[in-house]
């Protein structure tokens, strides 16, 4: 698995319409890095207690990191992407760093982390609102910063996503939910065999696959584990 991280700016002539940042594995050869893209378009964007929190996302031990281990799949298996899984795998990475005490000496950080959450439980109300509601994008964007403290200038780009793109906002908490309740369920089956860091690799090992089928892989690695 490659060990190496490119950060780059997401190029100015598309910035405009980009979001904060984005990030993704290498290439399958190993030869180029993973990529952590960030939107420099207004420093604004960024926050010293967000930009934490938003590498864990974006890197490692989020996207870049998951999408490394796609390559250890088959390759239709590579190609094959599930929302729910992606995001929900890089919100549980910035719960990991927490759960790591990464923010011990830097606790403006955490309340950056928990804002994080928050952001991604005003996806799931501002999705609903516009595509079951009809709230108009302006009422979605107000959400954001009413409820969130969010940036407007940055929600806008995320509310004209959720317009075109239905669903693919309430992912990202699905997701995440989905996974904490599956490593409750291991903690409760496997008592004082649970193993943190084997679960990750049960959920990284899968690969990326739909809910229904992640549930299948950790009952398949408590049984494992149960010996």
């Amino acid at each position: 698995m490659p060990g190496f991280l490119e950060v780059t700016r997401i190029p100015q002539e598309v910035e405009a319409g980009a979001p904060s940042a984005y990030g993704g594995a290498g290439s399958v050869d190993g030869k180029q890095p993973g990529k952590f893209w960030i939107n420099l378009r207004d420093t604004d964007l960024h926050r010293t207690f967000t930009l934490q929190d938003l590498t864990y996302h974006e890197a490692i031990p989020g996207h870049v990191w998951q999408g490394e281990y796609t390559f250890k799949q088959p390759l239709i298996r590579s190609l094959l992407a599930f929302n729910a899984y992606s995001e929900g795998w890089a919100l549980y990475a910035e719960q990991i760093a927490d759960e790591l005490g990464v923010y011990d000496d830097f606790p403006v950080g955490r309340l950056g982390y928990l804002q994080s959450l928050a952001f991604r439980a005003c996806r799931l109300v501002v999705d609903t609102g516009l595509h079951a509601k009809r709230w108009t994008r302006q009422q979605g964007i107000d959400f954001f910063v009413v409820n969130n403290g969010s940036n407007p200038d940055e929600v806008q780009g995320e509310v004209d996503r959720y317009c075109s793109w239905p669903g693919q906002a309430c992912g990202y908490k699905v997701g995440h939910s989905a996974i904490v309740r599956l490593r409750q369920k291991a903690k409760m089956a496997l008592g004082d065999k649970f193993d943190f860091r084997r679960f990750n690799d049960a959920l990284l090992l899968s690969g990326n696959v739909p809910m229904t089928v992640l549930e299948r892989v950790v009952d398949d690695y408590i049984e494992s584990e149960r010996g």
